[in-house]
């Protein structure tokens, strides 16, 4: 883990340095979307689980009671719009879909600790390693 001020230096994100349609995106959501195989979030939860570029098999693991899942059901690109993304990079507005995606649980206590200095950036690696341009953040 790095302490904050290491991380002063390190911009969390830069100015985009090519047009949107030579961006490759991703999508980070925090509708703790997971897949049957992996972990469930669990309350307090700060890890991540990464996702393919697919609605096929996700499961919403967001774990308020008064969060409604309906719209998720009828159609998961409501938190995870990864159809949509597809459709603006067959248009040429965006330059290319990511493999690999992002989920966290929203539903957090005062102390984000363990996102800003370890998740988080673990995270991020995931995303820079597929040569992420840019990032659709979905907060559910």
């Amino acid at each position: 883990m790095t302490n904050i001020e290491d991380r002063a230096s390190d911009p969390a994100f830069n100015l985009p340095s090519k047009p949107l349609s030579q961006m490759r995106v991703a999508i980070v959501t925090t509708a703790a979307l997971r897949l049957v195989d992996q972990d469930k979030f669990l309350g307090g939860d700060q890890s991540y689980r990464v996702l393919p570029a697919t609605t096929d098999g996700l499961i919403m693991g967001q774990i308020s009671p008064n969060f409604d899942r309906s719209g998720f059901i009828i159609d998961p690109n409501v938190v995870f719009p990864i159809d949509r993304l597809y459709e603006m990079a067959a248009e040429g507005i965006i330059g290319s879909v990511a493999s690999r995606h992002i989920a966290f649980l929203g539903a957090q206590g005062e102390s984000l600790s363990a996102i800003i200095l370890d998740t988080g950036p673990s995270a991020a690696k995931v995303l820079r390693d597929d040569n992420v341009d840019l990032v659709l953040l979905t907060p559910v």
